[in-house]
């Protein structure tokens, strides 16, 4: 089906319409008695609906799942991302070879064979390229392809060859976005950056439903790494992160050992915090995960205390540099100094948070857990609510039943368990429990909707 009608006419819209409804009339057989069809293809679909745009959305998405196996889970995630820039390069092709209605990506690259071999013979006894020419020829060039340019045979590929390495920093990329950038978005763009968040739902959540554990701490990884790399469009970038990091806080919470196996690329990510506002936004999602989970768990000791100490250092860079900032001048009251001081002081609570979670959960990091604390809150030269929040934390760590009450995990290791220092008031008719006057319970009738600590109402001697 797919050679040699597909590759020639995904950009037939009565073709690819045809073509969807085939496939979701006939999904189950293709998954029961070809269930790496469709998975090796899909290349050639993310091509089709990238240049048919909404109007073949709702079937595509039908079939959407059944392009996920074990061996395209991870190359589709990429291919995801990279949407717009697909589009955009399809653009380029038809602008430059006419258009690609009954034309394969191959025969394209197949008919510019002789000229590149012409530009290679030019370079080679003449030392120059075609690039090399005067102004008319350099216009002339700047709307021609590159067939050979491995960007472009990786976006435009038909079949599945696994996962490969996308340059965003290479000449071909940088040309593709300025140009899109510096010319009026197409339809075709335009609904595609819309789309592709709608797309994304649907991946994480098969991701979630039916994929191993193994894959989803693989993607992790590629999900960190393309946070910040993404087509420079303000709303597309918004939606597109608040999927990433929800995706990825969504597997913690499923698998928190992920965290204590993933340690040395989130301590990178956690180096990187002041680089650029979206790379700090993941940071503070990391930090806020390594503390929810302890930094993978109890069993993970020794990676917890490395996430401690990167935290650590994260700590101490920025209360440096807090204190440093706020000693200049005064009177630099501009927008971007006061969003970057802001940033910085949520990322400081943040810190600050998971390092007494950590503490909470690993009883032996807690005396170096009050020394990082004692620092920040006689820091008084640093934001008010950072200092503030250190000290907190430091009277909740001074007591263990209270500090796990609040800093500990929403839920126990295992079933049976329970955090000591605290009372399940379901387990009081099986249980002796001390009595409690209720008034000291603000008079509400009945045993409390929380657990709470026994400190919290009896007065210290």
């Amino acid at each position: 089906m797919f050679e040699p009608y597909g590759c020639s006419e995904f950009a037939d819209p009565i073709v690819a319409e045809a073509v969807l409804e085939f496939l979701n009339a006939n999904q189950n057989k293709f998954l029961t008695s070809f269930p790496t069809l469709l998975p090796q293809f899909f290349p050639l679909l993310l091509k089709l609906i990238a240049w048919n745009g909404e109007k073949l959305e709702k079937p595509f998405l039908k079939i959407f799942p059944a392009l996920i196996s074990p061996g395209s889970f991870l190359p589709l995630f990429p291919s995801l991302m990279d949407f717009p820039i697909l589009v955009v390069a399809l653009e380029r092709v038809e602008r430059c070879s006419g258009s690609l209605v009954g034309n394969s990506i191959a025969s394209i690259q197949k008919s510019k064979a002789p000229e590149m071999l012409l530009a290679l013979m030019d370079e080679a006894y003449t030392g120059s390229t075609i690039g090399d020419g005067g102004g008319d020829s350099e216009s002339e060039d700047s709307n021609t392809l590159d067939v050979a340019d491995p960007l472009f045979l990786e976006l435009l590929k038909d079949e599945n060859d696994g996962l490969s390495e996308r340059h965003w920093n290479s000449p071909g990329m940088t040309a593709v976005i300025q140009a899109a950038l510096n010319t009026a978005q197409s339809d075709r763009l335009k609904q595609l950056l819309n789309m592709t968040p709608r797309i994304l739902d649907v991946y994480f959540s098969v991701a979630l439903q039916v994929v191993n554990d193994s894959l989803i701490c693989a993607l992790i990884p590629l999900l960190m790494s393309r946070n910040s790399i993404l087509f420079p469009n303000k709303d597309f970038c918004y939606k597109v992160r608040k999927r990433l990091l929800e995706f990825m806080l969504a597997a913690f919470q499923r698998s928190p050992a992920f965290i204590a196996l993933l340690k040395k690329p989130i301590m990178d990510r956690l180096g990187e915090a002041y680089e650029n506002p979206a790379k700090t936004e993941l940071a503070l999602q990391l930090c806020w995960a390594i503390g929810e989970h302890g930094g993978g768990g109890r069993s993970h000791k020794d990676a917890a205390r490395e996430l401690f100490e990167s935290l650590e250092l994260l700590l101490y860079e920025n209360l440096l540099s807090s204190r440093l900032g706020l000693r200049q001048d005064s009177g630099d009251n501009s927008s971007g100094e006061s969003f970057r001081r802001s940033s910085q002081s949520r990322l400081l609570c943040f810190v600050i948070t998971a390092i007494a979670k950590l503490a909470t959960y690993h009883r032996e990091l807690l005396p170096r857990a009050r020394v990082s604390l004692g620092k920040v809150a006689r820091s008084r030269t640093s934001d008010s609510r950072v200092w503030t929040r250190a000290h907190d934390y430091l009277g909740l760590l001074s007591d263990p039943g209270v500090s796990l009450s609040i800093l500990g995990p929403s839920k126990p290791a295992s079933e049976d368990a329970h955090n000591p220092g605290t009372v399940d008031w379901s387990q009081g008719r099986n249980k002796m429990v001390a009595h409690i006057p209720f008034y000291i319970l603000r008079e509400q009738e009945g045993p409390p909707f929380h657990d709470f600590s026994f400190s919290d109402i009896l007065p210290r001697r």
